[in-house]
């Protein structure tokens, strides 16, 4: 996901996006662990686009404790 679209989502959309990325997250390395390992492109990329909701979460709070 584009930080452009993690942008224009709201709080809450924004963290159920976050929960739901957690599970598939949980999921692929319960998957990886048990010597399946065509999930790591997916991986990858659900970890950076948890990263960048998360930081554009993290953004909003800072914005709004000043």
């Amino acid at each position: 996901m584009k930080a452009s679209k993690v942008r224009e989502l709201d709080g809450g959309e924004l963290r159920k996006q976050v929960d739901d990325t957690n599970e598939q997250l949980f999921r692929l390395r319960l998957q990886m662990n048990m010597g399946q390992f065509e999930g790591l492109k997916k991986y990858r990329a659900l970890k950076k686009d948890r990263a960048r909701m998360l930081t554009v979460l993290r953004e909003r709070e800072a914005a709004q404790s000043k």
